[in-house]
Protein backbone atom coordinates (compact mmCIF):
# COMPACT_ATOMS: atom_id res chain seq x y z
CA UNK A 1 0.00 0.00 0.00
CA UNK A 2 1.39 3.14 -1.19
CA UNK A 3 2.07 6.08 1.43
CA UNK A 4 -0.23 9.61 1.03
CA UNK A 5 2.37 11.38 0.06
CA UNK A 6 0.53 14.20 -1.96
CA UNK A 7 -2.37 16.55 -1.62
CA UNK A 8 -4.19 18.10 -3.92
CA UNK A 9 -5.98 21.80 -3.03
CA UNK A 10 -8.36 23.86 -5.54
CA UNK A 11 -7.81 27.43 -5.47
CA UNK A 12 -9.46 28.61 -8.68
CA UNK A 13 -12.75 29.67 -7.36
CA UNK A 14 -13.65 33.24 -7.92
CA UNK A 15 -15.37 34.08 -4.49
CA UNK A 16 -17.55 36.05 -5.75
CA UNK A 17 -19.75 35.61 -2.44
CA UNK A 18 -16.94 38.15 -0.87
CA UNK A 19 -17.05 40.98 -2.94
CA UNK A 20 -15.65 42.96 -2.85
CA UNK A 21 -12.93 41.77 -0.79
CA UNK A 22 -11.87 39.82 -3.71
CA UNK A 23 -12.11 41.32 -6.49
CA UNK A 24 -8.11 41.75 -6.71
CA UNK A 25 -6.78 39.36 -3.90
CA UNK A 26 -8.39 35.85 -4.37
CA UNK A 27 -10.56 34.61 -1.39
CA UNK A 28 -7.29 32.11 0.06
CA UNK A 29 -5.70 34.76 0.82
CA UNK A 30 -8.26 36.47 3.51
CA UNK A 31 -6.76 36.18 6.83
CA UNK A 32 -8.46 34.05 9.92
CA UNK A 33 -6.26 35.75 12.43
CA UNK A 34 -2.87 36.90 10.89
CA UNK A 35 -2.65 33.76 8.68
CA UNK A 36 -4.66 33.12 5.32
CA UNK A 37 -6.97 30.64 5.11
CA UNK A 38 -4.90 29.16 2.34
CA UNK A 39 -2.27 28.66 5.10
CA UNK A 40 -4.10 27.34 7.94
CA UNK A 41 -5.03 24.39 5.17
CA UNK A 42 -1.24 23.91 4.11
CA UNK A 43 -0.51 23.97 7.89
CA UNK A 44 -2.63 20.92 8.36
CA UNK A 45 -1.20 18.89 5.56
CA UNK A 46 2.49 19.62 6.24
CA UNK A 47 1.65 18.65 10.15
CA UNK A 48 -0.11 15.36 8.72
CA UNK A 49 3.20 14.37 6.68
CA UNK A 50 2.39 15.46 3.29
CA UNK A 51 5.46 15.84 0.92
CA UNK A 52 4.60 17.79 -1.90
CA UNK A 53 1.35 19.89 -2.08
CA UNK A 54 -0.65 20.77 -5.93
CA UNK A 55 -2.25 23.94 -5.99
CA UNK A 56 -5.03 23.78 -8.71
CA UNK A 57 -5.03 27.51 -9.48
CA UNK A 58 -6.85 30.21 -12.07
CA UNK A 59 -6.50 33.38 -13.37
CA UNK A 60 -5.24 36.06 -10.89
CA UNK A 61 -4.35 33.30 -8.55
CA UNK A 62 -0.23 34.31 -8.69
CA UNK A 63 -0.48 35.81 -5.15
CA UNK A 64 -0.78 32.51 -3.87
CA UNK A 65 2.15 31.25 -5.69
CA UNK A 66 4.13 34.28 -4.34
CA UNK A 67 3.08 33.77 -0.83
CA UNK A 68 4.70 30.12 -0.40
CA UNK A 69 8.27 31.49 -2.41
CA UNK A 70 11.26 32.91 -0.23
CA UNK A 71 10.81 36.74 -0.54
CA UNK A 72 14.57 38.15 -0.24
CA UNK A 73 14.18 41.53 0.19
CA UNK A 74 11.90 41.33 2.89
CA UNK A 75 14.41 38.56 4.26
CA UNK A 76 16.53 40.89 4.08
CA UNK A 77 14.85 43.78 6.25
CA UNK A 78 13.84 41.56 8.94
CA UNK A 79 17.52 40.69 9.41
CA UNK A 80 19.06 44.13 9.24
CA UNK A 81 16.63 45.02 11.85
CA UNK A 82 16.86 42.56 14.18
CA UNK A 83 13.31 40.92 13.44
CA UNK A 84 14.90 37.58 14.40
CA UNK A 85 11.04 36.16 15.53
CA UNK A 86 9.26 36.92 12.10
CA UNK A 87 12.20 35.83 10.12
CA UNK A 88 11.52 32.43 11.94
CA UNK A 89 8.16 32.56 11.65
CA UNK A 90 8.57 32.68 7.59
CA UNK A 91 11.09 30.19 7.24
CA UNK A 92 9.06 27.92 8.79
CA UNK A 93 6.15 28.49 6.53
CA UNK A 94 7.89 28.51 3.49
CA UNK A 95 8.09 25.20 1.41
CA UNK A 96 11.42 23.75 0.83
CA UNK A 97 11.91 23.64 -2.90
CA UNK A 98 10.60 21.44 -5.44
CA UNK A 99 7.66 21.07 -2.42
CA UNK A 100 4.96 22.60 -4.31
CA UNK A 101 3.29 22.37 -7.68
CA UNK A 102 1.06 24.57 -9.72
CA UNK A 103 -1.37 23.79 -12.60
CA UNK A 104 -4.17 25.78 -14.08
CA UNK A 105 -7.83 24.82 -14.38
CA UNK A 106 -8.48 27.04 -17.82
CA UNK A 107 -12.17 27.15 -17.07
CA UNK A 108 -14.61 26.72 -13.88
CA UNK A 109 -16.08 23.11 -14.57
CA UNK A 110 -16.39 21.90 -11.22
CA UNK A 111 -14.67 20.26 -8.15
CA UNK A 112 -13.98 16.66 -10.32
CA UNK A 113 -12.00 18.88 -13.04
CA UNK A 114 -10.04 20.61 -10.75
CA UNK A 115 -8.76 17.47 -9.33
CA UNK A 116 -8.25 16.08 -12.90
CA UNK A 117 -6.29 18.91 -13.58
CA UNK A 118 -3.53 17.64 -10.97
CA UNK A 119 -3.49 13.50 -12.50
CA UNK A 120 -0.07 13.93 -14.31
CA UNK A 121 1.25 15.92 -10.95
CA UNK A 122 0.12 13.14 -8.56
CA UNK A 123 0.64 10.39 -10.92
CA UNK A 124 -0.47 6.56 -10.49
CA UNK A 125 -0.62 7.20 -6.58
CA UNK A 126 -3.08 8.47 -3.74
CA UNK A 127 -3.36 11.75 -2.46
CA UNK A 128 -5.21 13.86 -0.21
CA UNK A 129 -7.47 16.41 -1.78
CA UNK A 130 -8.36 19.43 0.94
CA UNK A 131 -10.89 22.02 0.21
CA UNK A 132 -9.28 25.14 0.95
CA UNK A 133 -12.92 26.67 2.62
CA UNK A 134 -12.67 24.69 4.74
CA UNK A 135 -10.88 25.20 8.27
CA UNK A 136 -11.18 22.16 11.01
CA UNK A 137 -10.13 23.03 14.26
CA UNK A 138 -9.03 20.42 16.52
CA UNK A 139 -6.56 19.28 18.85
CA UNK A 140 -4.56 17.35 16.40
CA UNK A 141 -4.02 17.74 12.09
CA UNK A 142 -7.43 16.06 10.90
CA UNK A 143 -5.69 15.05 7.85
CA UNK A 144 -3.09 13.28 9.90
CA UNK A 145 -6.11 11.22 11.60
CA UNK A 146 -7.09 10.46 8.09
CA UNK A 147 -3.72 8.71 6.90
CA UNK A 148 -3.88 7.15 10.12
CA UNK A 149 -6.79 5.51 9.17
CA UNK A 150 -5.60 4.87 5.61
CA UNK A 151 -2.95 2.83 7.05
CA UNK A 152 -5.43 -0.10 8.13
CA UNK A 153 -8.45 0.65 5.84
CA UNK A 154 -6.41 1.16 2.58
CA UNK A 155 -8.74 2.59 -0.41
CA UNK A 156 -10.36 6.11 -0.50
CA UNK A 157 -11.53 7.44 2.63
CA UNK A 158 -13.87 11.01 3.02
CA UNK A 159 -13.81 12.89 6.69
CA UNK A 160 -17.32 13.86 7.63
CA UNK A 161 -18.50 15.61 10.84
CA UNK A 162 -22.01 16.00 12.34
CA UNK A 163 -24.60 19.23 11.23
CA UNK A 164 -27.77 19.25 12.47
CA UNK A 165 -30.53 17.34 10.52
CA UNK A 166 -32.50 20.47 9.47
CA UNK A 167 -29.17 21.38 7.89
CA UNK A 168 -28.49 18.26 5.71
CA UNK A 169 -29.92 19.45 2.68
CA UNK A 170 -26.78 21.65 2.13
CA UNK A 171 -24.44 19.05 2.41
CA UNK A 172 -22.77 15.97 0.74
CA UNK A 173 -23.83 13.45 3.61
CA UNK A 174 -23.00 9.79 3.71
CA UNK A 175 -24.66 6.82 5.33
CA UNK A 176 -22.71 4.78 7.92
CA UNK A 177 -25.03 2.49 8.16
CA UNK A 178 -25.73 3.76 12.07
CA UNK A 179 -22.00 3.00 13.06
CA UNK A 180 -20.91 5.33 15.50
CA UNK A 181 -17.30 4.54 15.35
CA UNK A 182 -14.37 7.15 14.45
CA UNK A 183 -13.61 4.76 11.18
CA UNK A 184 -16.45 3.37 9.59
CA UNK A 185 -17.36 2.05 6.10
CA UNK A 186 -19.35 4.09 3.83
CA UNK A 187 -22.29 1.99 2.73
CA UNK A 188 -23.98 5.33 0.26
CA UNK A 189 -23.23 8.95 -0.56
CA UNK A 190 -25.70 11.42 -1.51
CA UNK A 191 -25.49 15.02 -2.50
CA UNK A 192 -27.35 17.61 -1.11
CA UNK A 193 -30.40 15.15 -0.51
CA UNK A 194 -33.91 16.90 -0.03
CA UNK A 195 -35.28 18.36 3.11
CA UNK A 196 -35.81 14.92 5.61
CA UNK A 197 -34.66 12.73 3.21
CA UNK A 198 -30.96 11.90 4.40
CA UNK A 199 -29.65 8.98 5.59
CA UNK A 200 -27.84 10.27 8.40
CA UNK A 201 -26.55 13.62 9.80
CA UNK A 202 -22.69 13.21 8.70
CA UNK A 203 -21.52 15.66 5.96
CA UNK A 204 -18.40 15.61 4.26
CA UNK A 205 -16.15 18.00 5.56
CA UNK A 206 -13.37 18.67 2.43
CA UNK A 207 -10.53 16.16 3.49
CA UNK A 208 -10.61 13.14 1.14
CA UNK A 209 -7.92 10.66 0.23
CA UNK A 210 -8.32 8.95 -3.09
CA UNK A 211 -7.23 6.45 -5.07
CA UNK A 212 -5.80 7.54 -8.36
CA UNK A 213 -7.80 5.35 -10.52
CA UNK A 214 -10.39 8.45 -10.14
CA UNK A 215 -8.68 10.29 -12.68
CA UNK A 216 -9.62 7.97 -15.34
CA UNK A 217 -13.38 8.48 -14.18
CA UNK A 218 -13.13 11.96 -13.84
CA UNK A 219 -11.70 11.84 -17.68
CA UNK A 220 -15.30 10.12 -18.79
CA UNK A 221 -17.50 12.38 -15.95
CA UNK A 222 -20.26 13.62 -18.21
CA UNK A 223 -21.33 17.14 -16.30
CA UNK A 224 -23.77 16.82 -13.53
CA UNK A 225 -25.40 19.39 -11.36
CA UNK A 226 -24.63 23.17 -12.53
CA UNK A 227 -22.88 22.00 -15.56
CA UNK A 228 -20.16 20.87 -14.06
CA UNK A 229 -18.01 18.02 -13.51
CA UNK A 230 -18.71 16.32 -9.93
CA UNK A 231 -16.24 14.79 -8.07
CA UNK A 232 -18.96 13.14 -5.76
CA UNK A 233 -20.15 11.52 -9.68
CA UNK A 234 -17.30 10.16 -9.64
CA UNK A 235 -16.57 8.87 -6.14
CA UNK A 236 -20.16 7.21 -6.65
CA UNK A 237 -19.08 4.75 -9.48
CA UNK A 238 -15.68 4.23 -7.54
CA UNK A 239 -17.15 3.05 -4.78
CA UNK A 240 -18.48 0.07 -6.27
CA UNK A 241 -15.41 -1.26 -7.22
CA UNK A 242 -13.30 -0.41 -4.36
CA UNK A 243 -14.38 0.45 -0.69
CA UNK A 244 -14.49 3.95 0.89
CA UNK A 245 -14.84 4.52 4.44
CA UNK A 246 -15.37 8.01 6.80
CA UNK A 247 -14.02 9.03 9.69
CA UNK A 248 -15.40 11.54 11.69
CA UNK A 249 -13.51 14.31 12.82
CA UNK A 250 -14.09 15.60 16.80
CA UNK A 251 -13.22 19.47 16.58
CA UNK A 252 -15.49 21.86 14.84
CA UNK A 253 -15.41 22.55 11.37
CA UNK A 254 -15.47 26.23 9.86
CA UNK A 255 -17.11 27.27 6.20
CA UNK A 256 -14.51 30.36 5.39
CA UNK A 257 -16.55 30.47 1.84
CA UNK A 258 -19.30 31.64 3.53
CA UNK A 259 -19.95 35.34 5.56
CA UNK A 260 -20.55 33.70 8.80
CA UNK A 261 -18.55 31.10 8.73
CA UNK A 262 -15.49 32.93 7.88
CA UNK A 263 -16.60 35.47 10.98
CA UNK A 264 -17.17 32.40 13.12
CA UNK A 265 -13.76 30.98 12.33
CA UNK A 266 -12.02 34.37 13.10
CA UNK A 267 -13.53 34.05 16.47
CA UNK A 268 -12.86 30.44 17.03
CA UNK A 269 -8.97 30.49 16.06
CA UNK A 270 -8.49 34.39 17.96
CA UNK A 271 -9.65 32.53 21.38
CA UNK A 272 -7.63 29.26 20.62
CA UNK A 273 -4.74 31.67 19.85
CA UNK A 274 -2.37 31.24 23.16
CA UNK A 275 -1.14 35.05 22.96
CA UNK A 276 -4.39 36.54 21.78
CA UNK A 277 -6.85 34.47 23.38
CA UNK A 278 -7.41 35.64 27.11
CA UNK A 279 -7.30 39.57 25.74
CA UNK A 280 -9.75 38.82 22.71
CA UNK A 281 -12.59 36.91 24.87
CA UNK A 282 -12.19 39.77 27.69
CA UNK A 283 -13.10 42.33 24.05
CA UNK A 284 -15.97 39.79 23.19
CA UNK A 285 -17.52 39.86 26.04
CA UNK A 286 -17.44 43.79 25.94
CA UNK A 287 -19.13 43.89 22.96
CA UNK A 288 -21.83 41.70 24.19
CA UNK A 289 -22.66 42.91 27.72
Amino acid sequence: MKPIRKAVIPVAGLGTRFLPATKAMPKEMLTVVDRPVIQHVVDEARKAGIEHVVFVTGRNKNVIEDHFDRQYELEDTLKSRGKVKELAALEADTPGAGATSFTRQQAPLGLGHAVWCARDIIGNEPFALLLPDMLHLGETAFLGDMIEAYGQTGGNLIGVYPVADEETHQYGIVDVAGSAEKVAKIARMVEKPARGTAPSNLAISGRYILQPTIFGLLSRQERGAGGEIQLTDSMLTLARSEPFHAVRFDGQVYDTGSKLGFLAANVAYALANPELGKDFRMILKSLAG
